[in-house]
């Protein structure tokens, strides 16, 4: 995936996350879906570079 596609979804994730909090709504329910948007954009990005399955494999 080119690095310039990566950036703009980043950007589109900011600006969605931003409207997000102009939504009049619950403290805490801005709160929980933040965090699961970036938890997910976390993850997407970690499979992306590579890094998910390298730490999948590691055994505690």
């Amino acid at each position: 995936m080119p690095l310039l596609t990566v950036i703009i979804t980043l950007i589109v994730v900011g600006v969605v996350l931003w409207l997000i909090n102009l939504i009049p709504m619950q403290r805490t329910i801005k709160t929980i879906i933040n965090t699961i948007i970036v938890i997910v954009v976390i993850v997407w990005l970690m499979k992306i570079f590579g890094l998910w399955s390298y730490l999948s494999n590691i055994t505690v």
